[in-house]
């Protein structure tokens, strides 16, 4: 091992360890995501109204304690929700006990200064020192709150990672088509006889596709990285398919640095080859726009309905894996529609821009407007 530099902290330049290669899964969740949003302000209003209810006294009737108790806990909920989204990538893969602090501090932090800033209007006859207690104990209450709320989606996203599993084995079966690979090993021999080069390129192409598909399918990748390997994987179709083969790329607005689930892409593309294409006797295009719209990714995916009806319909088993990947990485922000009209067929997919953080080496160059 390489002594560090002097005065270097060996723990800030090692990169941190992913949840493939062993790392633990993070306590905070990720409330950046609207699904997570969604579920803890769907707990905390269905505890509000239960609170309210079993407060509810003849003086102060349910609605009355409902509205005391909603003042506090809805801007403390979006408060720390607010925090928390930044924070958390900042204490990711530090000790379990630091995570468990701040995601019970920061509910606790939020719901004291709510609670003493609005203690005067809801508790008028508390004097100042009061106040500060009537405060705290509802920052604590806040404290354990959120502490149930960690653990639980905690333990739902765990439950999650057999699927996610299963979702990888089904995802490589739907892909490595074993047709696919003869009709490139064919290609291949044929232009060993006719252009070396060529033969040379296409076999460090498919070596790169393979390397890829054995990558584990949960990690997440540049979104210039996957249109790369897209690219790869039709310059091996555009060979066997010849002219029949044509791809149009519109990727200006493509933001290169999104981040999304490897081999997201290419199962859609090969399925428009596959179902889009080869049926054809005529030339068929594929079109795929990517851009950024807001703070989302939209991809669409167009390609010619075939000229007959297939004798065996297909059992859409790629788009499936690629609908459970999206609401595995992002929860009910991934999309995916499929459309039919004018005789093409339209798949749409859409999901939250994340952008690239960890610093990549430079990419081998490739043509993009191959």
């Amino acid at each position: 091992m390489t002594p560090s530099p002097a005065g270097v902290d060996t723990a800030e330049i090692e990169p941190r360890r992913r949840q493939t290669d062993g790392a633990d899964l993070p306590v905070l969740p990720d409330s950046c995501n609207l699904g997570t949003v969604l579920r803890v302000l769907v707990c905390i209003n269905v505890g509000a109204l239960l609170v309210a209810a079993v407060v509810a006294t003849a003086g102060h009737g349910f609605f009355d304690r409902l509205l005391q108790i909603a003042a506090i806990v809805e801007p403390a909920t979006l408060m720390s929700l607010i925090i928390l989204c930044p924070l958390r990538r900042h204490v990711n893969g530090k000790s379990r006990w630091l995570q468990y602090a701040v995601g019970m501090g920061v509910p606790a932090a939020a719901t004291f200064v709510v609670s003493l800033a609005l203690g005067g209007l809801i508790a008028p006859d508390l004097g100042a020192a009061a106040d500060v207690r009537w405060a705290g104990a509802r920052a604590a209450l806040a404290a354990g709150v959120a502490l149930g709320l960690i653990e639980w989606l905690r333990l739902r996203q765990l439950s999650m990672q057999p699927s996610q599993a299963e979702g990888r084995l089904q995802a490589l079966q739907a892909r490595i088509r074993p047709h696919f690979l003869f009709n490139s090993l064919n290609t291949v021999l044929g232009l060993m006889r006719s252009d070396v080069r060529q033969a040379e390129r296409t076999l460090e192409n498919l070596a790169d596709l393979f390397r890829v598909f054995m990558r584990d399918s949960r990690e997440l990748v540049p979104l210039d990285e996957e249109v790369l390997l897209c690219k790869e994987y039709l310059s091996i179709e555009k060979l066997r398919l010849s002219e029949r083969l044509q791809v149009e790329w519109e990727i200006d607005d493509m933001p290169g640095d999104a981040l999304l689930p490897s081999l997201l892409l290419q199962p859609l593309i090969e399925n428009a080859v596959h179902h889009g294409i080869e049926p054809r006797s005529d030339p068929g295009r594929i079109t795929i726009n990517i851009a950024k719209s807001g703070e989302r990714v939209r991809v669409e995916i167009v390609n010619p309905l075939p000229e007959r009806a297939p004798t065996r319909p297909g059992n859409q088993m790629a788009l499936s894996n690629v609908r459970e990947r999206l609401g595995l990485t992002f929860d009910v922000e991934g999309q995916l529609v499929m459309t039919t009209e004018e005789g093409l067929f339209r798949v749409t997919v859409q999901f939250p821009y994340r952008k690239e953080r960890r610093r990549r080496d430079v990419r081998r160059n490739f043509d993009f407007d191959h």
